[in-house]
């Protein structure tokens, strides 16, 4: 990203304004990635969550509450028969727009990290086309990182 200056010595906003510290508080655990990658596939049941990712129940539990607690999650009651009441998480408006942060974490690591094909591909159901994220201006025009600016907005110092 370019900015006026060629080079910071500092970061242009304190951590308590920066969207990416906030965000990296209540999302930037491996376990809290993993939840929502498991949300994404359409993986919604505790017990299914739990055997997929091998994680301690306690940590699941309290990785759910929080995605709840903050409307990232929904947490809806359901009952097989002859079974108790359980529950399923599935992601609201608030958490499906966080998809372009998982899959863009998936494309990087499986462009980088393996040594072999990613094991999934993603495709406009229509075209068939293959997906990658990007960053695109208002007209929806693909950006290089050489494109962006920094803008420092007038805010409020905390």
């Amino acid at each position: 990203m370019k900015t006026t200056k060629s080079i910071r010595r500092n970061s242009p906003i304190p951590l308590s304004q920066c969207g990416v510290f906030l965000a990296a508080e209540l999302i930037g655990d491996k376990w809290t990635l993993l939840i929502l990658r498991e949300a994404l596939y359409g993986v919604v049941r505790f017990d299914d969550m739990l055997n997929d990712l091998g994680i301690p129940r306690a940590v699941l539990t309290a990785r759910l509450k929080r995605l709840v607690e903050n409307d990232i999650m929904r947490r809806d009651p359901y009952r097989e028969e002859n079974s108790r009441t359980r529950y399923s998480y599935t992601l609201t408006d608030q958490g499906i727009e966080l998809t372009p942060v998982i899959i863009a974490l998936m494309q990087w690591g499986d462009r980088y990290l393996r040594n072999d094909a990613a094991p999934i591909s993603l495709m406009h159901k229509d075209t068939g086309n293959g997906l990658k994220v990007a960053l695109v201006d208002e007209q929806s025009s693909a950006l290089s990182i050489n494109d962006i600016t920094l803008k420092i907005n007038d805010v409020e110092k905390r």
